[in-house]
């Protein structure tokens, strides 16, 4: 029978399974493989977002039972749970992308409530899709025990050297008449050749990188293929390392730092990440207490060079990148320029210096990542817009390839359907800004990406000549002259409610500012006849989420009351 025991490790488990009192628990796991030993154990929870949802996914189960290997092997009791995903990939285009933001806060809640009742003393959490990362992130936060995120690992290429936004934008040409139906299904065949994240820089890259540089992950998780030994290898260090946290007592709030989560920001930068990551960063920012504002992403991104040739805006692919090193030389060509606070916590118990005090530079004939000395884009490619368009601020993503500047007539929208199906049909042509509103966290709610309309504009040849705003975001598959994340929404009476169609609307990347070219008076006439729409949703999740739910401006957390 186990006792009380005054191991510092055991601050939660002990509360379950000790003493005469807790046989009844006890009785529960001894049907479920515990032993007398185990019960002295530290309990470590393993998160698997396992799921035959997602080809993102459909490998974690495997990689849960190798970080219960760890969590063993170093002395440690392992338990395996499970939490949801959702498909971006699937749902793209659909009612059903309504989904996927919420998903993020159902992960951390699901994360939250399971070691928050069961008494985890320690926690490893495996992601593999883009809401998976921010929502585990967000529970070991909430949590705040000793804890490990692992990456599930990115795809590897297609037939080609396609992917899954290569499909999207077949899709487009398609509906142009530029690609006949059987070549469309020959992409759909081979685009997407087994298990792991899309394969570009995307959004689940983008934050596996992000959470590495964080301090979350292990060194190497987030470049590695999804099916690869050194996969299964980072699950069995990552189960072990949380023994490591345990008997350092080092919990999440020990690593998130302010200084943490400018090292993430820098990284997403040098990356050309997606603009998902202004949205996560600064929800889990919330969570642990950290400020930080959509103005720290200006002001790290007039430092911080785009370095890395990686899709959607490059041609490389997360595999590649892989193959010469990962993310780990350009982490210590970061810090040894003085862009990286080196001094900052991680999960192996050591700062990030030390960590990549041994680390081998790139080869010397790799073309992925630029130096320092010529980078792709000298600033950064994440730009936050203000204007009468967007008093709280805007998220876009302007490499440059596409010009800085842009003007043109609005063509407005009251839903990603609408504007689908008058992009496919001709309507929108050259010169139109796309305007998409309510589509907003509260107005969607859920605050759908506009994948499948930005790789129709692609698909349709129009990727330098139309604009796309939305109050909704963009996948990390997006590029082209896009602007998400305008604050505050429709659905809450921003400027985007007012907007009808001609309304002249500038892009300035180079100014940061989005703006229509109408007088004060001529938007308060507006706004006073303006009136806001009913809910779409009034029963169920997506009304629970809308109720709850905050400004994209400020991550769209649903636990900031």
């Amino acid at each position: 029978m186990s006792d009380t025991q005054d191991d510092p490790r055991r601050r939660h488990s002990s509360k379950v399974v000790d003493g005469p009192g807790k046989s009844a628990g006890r009785a529960m796991l001894r049907a479920v493989g515990f032993t007398d030993e185990d019960f002295r154990k530290p309990q470590v929870g393993i998160a698997s977002t396992w799921s035959q949802v997602t080809p993102c996914n459909s490998h974690i189960g495997e990689l849960a039972e190798r970080a219960c290997e760890g969590a063993d092997g170093a002395g440690g009791k392992g338990v395996i749970f499970n939490t949801i995903t959702i498909s971006d990939g699937i749902a793209n285009g659909t009612e059903g992308m309504k989904y996927s933001l919420v998903s993020r806060e159902v992960i951390a809640d699901s994360i939250e409530t399971v070691a928050g009742c069961e008494g985890f003393d320690g926690l490893v959490a495996i992601g593999g899709c883009d809401k998976n990362m921010p929502g585990c992130l967000i529970g070991l936060a909430r949590l705040d025990r000793p804890s490990v995120f692992v990456y599930g690992g990115t795809i590897l290429p297609g037939k080609g050297h396609t992917d899954i936004v290569s499909v999207f934008e077949a899709m487009g040409a398609h509906s142009r008449g530029d690609m006949d139906l059987i070549e469309l299904k020959q992409i759909e065949e081979t685009a997407i050749p087994g298990p792991g994240s899309c394969g570009g820089m995307y959004t689940a890259n983008t934050m596996a990188s992000a959470i590495e540089a964080l301090g979350m992950s292990l060194p190497g998780s987030s470049a590695q293929n999804a099916v690869s030994a050194e996969k299964g290898e980072d699950c069995v260090r990552a189960g072990a390392a949380v023994l490591n946290l345990l008997e350092q007592d080092i919990k999440p709030s020990d690593i998130m730092t302010r200084e943490a989560f400018e090292n993430a920001i820098t990284v997403v930068i040098a990356l050309g990440g997606s603009t998902n990551a202004v949205l996560h960063l600064l929800g889990m920012a919330r969570t642990v207490g950290v400020p930080l504002s959509l103005d720290d992403f200006t002001d790290i991104g007039k430092r911080v060079p785009v370095l890395a040739d990686l899709r959607p805006s490059g041609q490389y692919m997360m595999s590649e990148l892989v193959a010469i090193g990962g993310i780990q030389p350009l982490m210590k060509i970061l810090l040894e320029a003085g862009q990286l606070h080196g001094d900052c916590l991680t999960v192996t118990g050591r700062t990030l210096a030390e960590n990549l005090a041994e680390v081998a530079p790139y080869p010397s004939e790799q073309d992925i990542i630029a130096p320092l000395s010529a980078p792709l884009k000298a600033e950064s490619h994440l730009r936050i817009l203000y204007g009468n368009l967007a008093p709280e601020g805007a998220v876009a993503k302007i490499t440059g390839k596409e010009g800085t500047h842009f003007s043109g007539s609005a063509r407005v929208f009251g839903s990603e359907e609408e504007a689908q199906a008058r992009i496919n049909d001709g309507t929108v042509v050259a010169g139109d800004v796309v305007v998409i509103r309510y589509e907003g966290p509260r107005g969607g709610p859920g605050m759908r990406e506009m994948l499948t309309p930005t790789s129709a504009i692609m698909g349709r040849g129009l990727g330098n000549d139309v604009a796309l705003i939305t109050d909704g975001r963009f996948s990390g598959g997006s590029h082209g002259f896009v602007v998400g994340h305008v604050t505050p929404e429709a659905f809450d009476g921003g400027p985007l409610a007012l907007l009808e169609d001609g309304d002249r609307i500038t892009i300035d990347a180079e100014a940061n500012s989005l703006v229509v070219d109408l007088s004060d008076a001529e938007l308060a006439q507006r706004r006073a006849n303006w009136q806001q729409p009913a809910p779409r949703y009034t029963r169920g999740v997506l009304a629970k989420y809308a109720r709850l739910v905050g400004s994209a401006s400020e991550g769209a957390v649903t636990d900031d009351f």
